[in-house]
C-alpha cells in the first residue's frame, strides 16, 4: 500500500505551496507521488469545483454545499486516491475531509455529528496517514490571499475568500480544534519563512513514513 498525506489550512495558510515543495522532495528520493486536490481531480470533481468557489446567482445552501463537497470526495476517492494508494504511490491531497468539519461545521455552524456521518459514508473510511496543518493568523492568510489576487491578471476571490473575518476565525479555530484530538494532525506555523516551513514539513513525513 501507499501512503497517504494530507494538506490543511485557512485560505492563504501556504499550504498549496508546500503540498508542491514536499512532492518535488518525496520525488528527488525516488518516491512515486500523486498530487490531487478538493474539491476537484476527476471530471466531476473540477466541474462541481467552479460552483463551490463561485457559487450561482441564487447562493448556495449549506447543507447543499456539504453534499457537493461530498459527492466530490466519493469520486475522488473511488476513482482516483484508492487506485493510487493500492498502486503503492504517495498520495498528497491538498484539503481533505478535516476541511470540511472546519468550513462547513465550525464555519457555517452545521452538525459536526452529521458532517462526520458524511464523510465516513463519501470516504469509505479512509483514513490520512499524516495530516499537515499549516496554520497562521486569518488576518496574514487573507492578506496573502488578496495579495496574490491582486497580483495575478484574472484571478480574482472565491466565495469562501469574500466570507467575512468571523468566519475564517472561527474556521481556523476549528482546524486547531480537530488538531487537538487527532495525533495524525501535525500543526506547523505557516507565518515562517517557506523554506523553513518546508524544512519542518519534510522532518515530520520522514519520521512517519521513513
Amino acid at each position: 500500500m501507499g501512503f497517504f498525506i494530507t494538506f490543511e489550512g485557512i485560505e492563504g495558510c501556504g499550504k498549496s505551496t508546500q503540498l508542491g515543495l514536499l512532492k518535488a522532495h518525496l520525488e528527488k528520493k525516488g518516491r512515486p507521488v500523486l498530487s490531487v486536490r478538493e474539491p476537484g481531480g476527476t471530471l466531476l470533481g473540477e466541474a462541481v469545483r467552479s460552483v463551490l468557489l463561485s457559487g450561482t446567482e441564487e447562493g448556495v445552501d449549506p447543507w447543499a454545499e456539504l453534499f457537493l463537497y461530498e459527492a466530490c470526495r466519493a469520486q475522488l476517492v473511488s476513482k482516483v486516491i484508492r487506485p493510487a494508494l493500492a498502486a503503492g504511490k504517495v498520495v498528497v491531497s491538498d484539503r481533505f475531509y478535516d476541511s470540511t468539519l472546519a468550513y462547513q461545521g465550525f464555519g457555517r455552524g452545521l452538525d459536526a455529528s452529521k458532517i462526520e456521518s458524511l464523510n465516513e459514508l463519501a470516504t469509505g473510511g479512509l483514513v490520512p496517514d499524516v495530516t499537515i496543518l499549516v496554520d497562521c493568523p486569518e488576518e496574514v492568510g487573507l492578506h496573502r490571499a488578496w495579495s496574490r489576487i491582486n497580483a495575478s491578471a484574472g484571478a480574482r476571490e472565491d466565495r469562501f475568500e469574500k466570507e467575512a473575518l468571523d468566519f475564517h476565525r472561527r474556521v481556523r479555530q476549528g482546524f486547531l480544534e480537530i488538531a487537538k484530538t487527532s495525533a495524525r494532525v501535525k500543526v506547523v506555523d505557516g507565518s515562517r519563512e517557506i523554506s523553513t516551513v518546508h524544512r519542518e514539513i519534510c522532518d515530520i513525513i520522514e519520521g512517519v513514513a521513513g
